[in-house]
């Protein structure tokens, strides 16, 4: 679908905010899942087209090198009634497809896209909530607290770069919400990641939790292990899934992914 940038703004040294609109959006169907997701699409350098192809004849014309790469973004917020659809941005310097293109952003920008999907939202029947990712899950996390149930317990987990991306976050639930400060630290060992580290040593609240725990896909591999074997979770209580994996772009991630999955449920039978 066709999208025009309405504007942008910068929420934290490193997030964008691009809020879209524009009659292509006219019966977009998120709502349902706190979780939806696009693929915003991006012609390759050289492309023989601008931004305002058609997909099935760029696809159905064109060798696939040609065709758009995709790169997957939560949506933050979602109007029907001015047709406006937020993403928020992590911004690496000039390397990767949509940061850049975030911080060139302008209004008027034509932007292509597909979606949604999605499939999480808070369970109103829990008797508490756990949400857990890194700067990438931030945008899911915010859209999925104010679901929660007033006075309902949630714990949210967060891992940011420092102090300065830290975002406001609300719910009518009893929030609770631990941030994490990755810095500069780098790869380090699955166990004593930051968010592994601080779901471990958290105190659960009595009852049964739903939970959402999403992010790096190594990091979200230790935490499925720790969270099904060791604390016992249903696997029908918890949304799990790795949103990027280090040393590779998403293409590579997406590409590889089905076989990782098939590896950490294996990893987890065992």
């Amino acid at each position: 679908m066709r999208t025009t940038v309405q504007r942008v703004d910068r929420v934290s040294p490193h997030v964008l905010r691009v809020v879209l609109g524009g009659p292509g959006l006219d019966g977009f169907g998120a709502g349902a899942f706190t979780d939806h997701y696009v693929k915003l699409l991006f012609p390759p350098a050289g492309a023989p087209y601008g931004p305002d192809y058609d997909l099935a004849e760029v696809r159905g014309t064109l060798p696939k090198d040609q065709w758009p790469r995709t790169r997957t973004y939560t949506v933050r917020d979602w109007d029907p009634a001015t047709l406006e659809l937020t993403i928020d941005v992590v911004q690496h310097g000039d390397t990767g497809l949509a940061g850049p293109w975030a911080a060139a952003a302008r209004p008027g920008d034509v932007l292509q896209l597909l979606g949604p999907g999605g499939a999480y939202a808070p369970d109103p029947d829990a008797d508490w909530h756990l949400l857990v990712g890194d700067a990438s899950v931030l945008p899911a996390i915010a859209a999925s607290l104010p679901r929660i149930p007033a006075g309902v317990p949630v714990h949210v987990v967060a891992e940011v770069h420092d102090a300065s991306e830290e975002q406001e976050l609300a719910s009518p639930g009893d929030l609770r919400v631990t941030w994490l400060h990755r810095g500069d630290s780098g790869a380090v060992p699955p166990a004593d990641e930051p968010l592994a580290v601080a779901v471990r040593e958290l105190e659960f609240p009595p009852g049964r939790v739903h939970a959402f725990v999403h992010g790096e896909a190594v990091v979200v591999r230790e935490l499925r292990r720790h969270l099904l074997a060791d604390r016992g979770l249903e696997k029908g209580d918890l949304s799990i899934s790795g949103y990027w994996k280090r040393a590779l772009d998403e293409d590579g991630w997406q590409s590889s992914k089905a076989a990782w999955n098939a590896e950490v449920e294996a990893d987890v039978r065992a």
